[in-house]
C-alpha cells in the first residue's frame, strides 16, 4: 500500500514538474513584431493588440519599426530581432520580396514568422489580415454612393497611396479601380507618398487643381493628407480612405472626409502573437488565412457610437 501511495506522489510530482518546466518554457519565448514604421497609429493599435495577448499568455514581446517606410530600415529591424534571440516573428512587410534574405536567415535560425496586414512571399505560419481588394472596392462603392447623392455622374478620380511595393495598398487600389468598371468615372494615375501626410496633402492638391470630382487615400497618412487638402479646399472635393485615426475620425466629423474603411490592427496583432505561441509549442495553427475585417466609419457611424 505504502509503495503504490508513493508512486502515485512521485507521478504527481513528476507531472507537476513537467507543467512547470513548460511553464517556464513559454515565459521564456520572446516574440517580436516589425511593422513598416512606427509614424502611423494604425501600427500603434497593432502593438496594443500584441501586448495584451502577451500578457495572457506570459510571453515576451517588442515591438521594432523603423521611423519611415524603409526596406534598408526594415531589414535591419528584422536582422536586430533575430540577433536578439526572438523565437518568433510577426512581421507586416514594406515589399513582397526586399526582406527574403532577412527572412531566410531567421527560419534558419529557427524564428516562427507570422505575416500580419501587409503580406510577403516567404512561408509562414499563417497570415493575418485585411481582405484588401475587397476593402478597397468597398472605399469605391462608398464613392459612388456619395456621388449619386450629390448627382454626380462622371468626372475624374485621383488616389494617393503608399508605394508601388506594398502589397496591402496596391490590393486596394485594384479594388477601388473594380468598383469603377462600367461608369463614366476616370481614376487617374496613382500617386505615390509613403503614406507621408504632408506630400500626400500636396499630391491630393494637385489632384484637386486638375479638376477631380473625388479622392482616395489608400492608407492612414495618405488619407490624412487627402483630407487636409480637401478641408483646405472648403470641403468641395468627395472623398474616402483606409485606416482609423484620431486625425482621419476628425476629418470625417469636419465633413472633409465621406469616410474610411476602419482595419482592425489589435485584432491581427492579438490573434498573431497567439498563432506564434501555437507555433511555438508545436500545436496546429490554423487557417492558413485570417481575414480579420473592415468596418466603414462615416459621420452617421461615429455619432452612433459617441452616443453609446
Amino acid at each position: 500500500m505504502k509503495k503504490k501511495v508513493l508512486a502515485s506522489v512521485m507521478a504527481s510530482t513528476m507531472a507537476l514538474s513537467a507543467l512547470c518546466g513548460m511553464t517556464a518554457m513559454a515565459e521564456d519565448y520572446n516574440i517580436v513584431l516589425v511593422t513598416i514604421d512606427s509614424m502611423d497609429q494604425h501600427w500603434v493599435n497593432m502593438d496594443k493588440g500584441c501586448q495584451k495577448a502577451a500578457e495572457e499568455l506570459g510571453v515576451n514581446y517588442k515591438w521594432l519599426a523603423p521611423d519611415v517606410k524603409d526596406d534598408a530600415k526594415q531589414i535591419e529591424c528584422i536582422n536586430n530581432a533575430v540577433a536578439g534571440g526572438c523565437d518568433a516573428l510577426l512581421l507586416a512587410a514594406n515589399g513582397p520580396d526586399a526582406v527574403t534574405a532577412a527572412l531566410e536567415e531567421a527560419d534558419a535560425a529557427g524564428v516562427k514568422i507570422v505575416q500580419v496586414d501587409s503580406f510577403f512571399n516567404f512561408p509562414s505560419v499563417q497570415k493575418l489580415g485585411t481582405d484588401n481588394k475587397a476593402a478597397g472596392q468597398m472605399a469605391g462603392e462608398q464613392l459612388l454612393a456619395a456621388f449619386e447623392e450629390k448627382g454626380i455622374t462622371e468626372g475624374t478620380i485621383g488616389i494617393v497611396s503608399t508605394n508601388t511595393a506594398t502589397v496591402s495598398t496596391l490590393d486596394r487600389e485594384e479594388g477601388f479601380h473594380a468598383a469603377f468598371e462600367g461608369t463614366d468615372f476616370e481614376i487617374l494615375e496613382t500617386q505615390y507618398c509613403d503614406g507621408d501626410a504632408a506630400r500626400s496633402k500636396d499630391a491630393a492638391t494637385n489632384f484637386i487643381a486638375q479638376g477631380v470630382v473625388g479622392l482616395f487615400g489608400a492608407n492612414e497618412g495618405s488619407c490624412v493628407g487627402v483630407g487636409n487638402a480637401v478641408a483646405e479646399d472648403g470641403n468641395q472635393i468627395l472623398a474616402v480612405g483606409m485606416d482609423k485615426s484620431d486625425a482621419v475620425l476628425q476629418l470625417i466629423k469636419d465633413g472633409a472626409l465621406v469616410c474610411t474603411m476602419a482595419q482592425n490592427p489589435d485584432v491581427m496583432g492579438y490573434e498573431g502573437i497567439q498563432s506564434a505561441v501555437k507555433a511555438l509549442n508545436g500545436e496546429e495553427v490554423t487557417p492558413d488565412y485570417v481575414n480579420t475585417g473592415v468596418s466603414v466609419l462615416n459621420a452617421e457611424a461615429l455619432a452612433e457610437m459617441e452616443a453609446e
